[in-house]
């Protein structure tokens, strides 16, 4: 607090003119009010009976005691080095605005209480500086944290307040310095008829009017004003409270006033009239409080509101979904397992019967690759949502992805004797830039669903065609799908898009699925910064067109060779050494035994420690191969590979590694790479694209590393 001496000022002394208006304000309101030295042990100089009530004493003499009248024995212990320090604060920054502070007080009974202070600083060259300080129980508020209630409150106890003082200006302009408000009256003459208006500088200065001859005092300088939307709102309330001769209502209304360099603005206008003892009004007084901060934060309070409500009907719907989800996959996961396990049992006790046996084992191959598709899609699901797939660009030639995918579905096509056609002849470009692995996965998915549901003899066609008007550089390409089969519902077309969602389960419709396909399709096209729309009526089939801009190839990459494999050519494997990394042994048993029955002779490690140590020991006949597994004990695979590579003895750097992993993303497949291995299988191994690397790696030219 400012220090003054005491011999700079005299003591502040209540006059016989002063104190009984400071009375009159205080009697009676609900809260507290006192007056204190901003300086020395700062001692109160007044406090009305609601601040000795709030402190639970029985008088004022009983509150001097508990209190010894000095500011600092009102506050918590605890709270007034905050306290000071704010006060403190607010004083130097000197922005004459109302000061306000919150602090908790103990009660002469124990208890703890929260008070808001307001409080009006005061500097006099004569008395020094002094503090008027109007606080309120605010414990309610804090436990239920009801400030809109506050706000109200405090509202009608000010207006209840300007009631008592009538005609004492001095003491009304001190209410509403504090409260930051402006004034307004009106009188009356006997008969009831309006004789003067006045506003007061406060509520002028409010709506940027500067004098009387600016803002005249006439009840049109006011009503003009109001918002066209409120107005016929605002004039009822007001004459309707001067016509109720019972003097029951209140004027409390919220309002938009058009103001001079500030725009429209929300206040809060509040009167009530004084009558005659027929009911003739006499003198009609209330003030005006700016609120348009208070409704900026409760439009915000209401958006947010919005928006989590939004938040949780989603949150909602996505948890509906998952449980959804998850008794669909109960029951589609359950269906290809029971087919394995069931016809592996009788394959088991048909061994007599090759012929039978071989009809189980493709029910088998074909109920695990069903199985496969499933947890897949979990998985792509699962990083898409991490945000760990990312699109790799490189040189496609768009024909020959066409080609793949009706390789891919040509043996369903026949089995369902679909009528099946693929265009390309739309492409201007047909040599691109783009991820061939993820535009082939989300053609796909949508594909192998037109399959799906598209019955017997029916058509499915795919087609690509290139749009005009695309930036320098670039062509905008449409992927179109379009198929003859059982269509969607509009409902169901405004949720295809969001995870687990399905319009009939596995169980209704007899068509297995997770309900994420067209997620994982839309994610995938997103992040190629492409569009992808539906059309379908129920009944009439779908036509599913997708939108990518890609870049274009400046020439031909023309067909893209793959390597052929020929059933019929003589393994070349014979005689071949391989060392098999791998610590699962029923895993290990399977490999063993396809690679003995291609030709190869090998050798086992458990783990990464062991294949560096046998690669070590192999220096006189080395492997030519190894199939390294990457989640392993010990030593995982990528730590192994970087081990041998590191060998001295070049014959052995040099061995050709395969990393063979149930780790089948594309980041693994370039960690595997990164560590210095030749080529990525995923598991579970398939023969065919196991033996195609095997011969693509053997066939390869040592390259001795250095």
């Amino acid at each position: 607090m400012k220090e003054h001496e005491k011999n700079d000022t005299l003591p502040l002394e209540l006059s016989e003119r002063t104190f009984p208006i400071i009375e009159q304000v205080t009697t009676g309101m609900p809260g507290g009010f006192f007056i204190y030295y901003a300086h020395g042990n700062e001692e109160l100089i007044y406090a009305n009976r609601a601040l000795i009530q709030i402190f639970g004493c029985d008088g004022l003499e009983d509150f001097k005691r508990y209190t010894g009248y000095t500011f600092q024995g009102l506050v918590h212990p605890e709270d007034w080095m905050r306290v000071s320090e704010s006060i403190q604060r607010q004083i130097e920054e000197d922005n004459n605005e109302l000061d306000y502070v919150e602090y908790r007080i103990i009660r002469k009974d124990g208890t703890t209480r929260w008070i808001e202070d307001y409080g009006h600083f005061v500097h006099t060259q004569l008395y020094g500086d002094v503090f008027y300080v109007f606080v309120e129980d605010a414990t309610e508020r804090h436990l239920k944290e009801l400030s809109d209630a506050r706000t109200i409150q405090l509202a009608h106890e000010r207006l209840e307040v300007l009631e008592r003082l009538e005609h004492e200006t001095t003491a009304l302009r001190l209410v509403h310095e504090i409260l930051r408000s402006g004034m307004w009256s009106m009188e009356f003459n006997r008969r009831g008829e309006m004789v003067s208006v006045l506003w007061s500088p406060e509520f002028r200065a409010m709506l940027g009017y500067q004098d009387e001859a600016d803002f005249p005092n006439v009840l049109e300088a006011w009503s003009d004003l109001i918002h066209p939307e409120d107005k016929r709102r605002v004039l009822k309330a007001y004459y309707d409270a001067i016509d109720d001769y019972a003097g029951k209502k209140i004027y409390d209304v919220e309002l938009r006033l058009s103001t001079k360099n500030r725009g429209w603005r929300w206040f809060r206008m509040t009167g009530k009239l004084s009558r005659q003892a027929d009911g003739t009004p006499t003198t009609y007084v209330g003030m005006f409080v700016d609120i348009t901060h208070q409704k900026q934060t409760d439009e915000k309070l209401r958006a947010q509101r919005k928006l989590l409500e939004q938040a949780l009907e989603q949150a909602n719907r996505a948890n509906q979904a998952k449980t959804v989800f998850l008794s669909n996959m109960s029951h589609d996961i359950r269906t290809p397992m029971n087919a394995i396990m069931g016809f592996t049992t009788l394959a088991a006790t048909h061994m007599g019967d090759w012929e039978q046996v071989k009809d189980y084992l493709g029910k088998i191959m074909s109920s695990s690759r069903h199985l496969l598709s499933l947890i897949n899609d979990v998985l792509d699901m699962s990083r898409i949502e991490s945000g760990k797939v990312r699109i790799e660009e490189a040189p496609c030639y768009l024909p020959d992805v066409l080609d793949e995918l009706e390789s891919i579905v040509q043996a369903d096509v026949h089995a369902k004797h679909l009528e099946f056609s693929s265009d390309a002849a739309g492409l201007v470009h047909e040599s691109v830039f783009c991820d061939r692995l993820r535009l082939k996965q989300a053609l796909l998915n949508i594909l192998g669903n037109a399959i799906k549901f598209t019955p017997a003899h029916g058509t499915v066609k795919i087609r690509a065609a290139e749009r005009s008007s695309a930036p320098e550089g670039y062509g905008i390409y449409e992927f179109t799908v379009q198929d003859t089969g059982i269509g969607m519902s509009p409902e169901f077309l405004q949720h295809i898009f969001e995870p687990f969602e399905r319009e009939r389960t596995s169980t209704i419709s007899g068509i297995p699925g997770t309900g994420l396909g067209m997620t994982i399709t839309k994610n995938i096209v997103d992040l190629m910064r492409g569009t992808i729309q539906v059309e379908s009526q129920t009944g009439t089939g779908s036509t599913f067109t997708i939108s990518i801009p890609l870049r274009v190839s400046s020439g031909s990459l023309g067909q893209i060779q793959t390597l052929p494999i020929d059933d019929g050519e003589e393994l070349p494997f014979d005689g071949k050494r391989v060392l098999l990394v791998e610590d699962n042994e029923l895993n290990q048993e399977i490999a063993m035994t396809i690679l003995e029955e291609a030709g190869f002779e090998v050798a086992v490690a458990s783990n990464g420690a062991e294949a560096v140590e046998q690669v070590k020991a192999c220096a006189g006949k080395p492997y030519d191969l190894v199939l390294m597994d990457l989640q392993m004990p010990v030593l995982d695979g990528c730590g192994a590979a970087k081990a041998i590579r590191a060998l001295d003895d070049p014959k052995l750097s040099s061995l050709p590694i395969i990393a063979t992993t149930a780790n089948a993303f594309e980041e693994d497949k370039q960690r595997a790479l990164a560590a210095g291995m030749d080529g990525h299988l995923g598991k579970p191994i398939e023969i065919d694209k196991l033996m195609n690397m095997l011969r693509k790696v053997l066939s390869e030219e040592p390259q001795t590393q250095n």
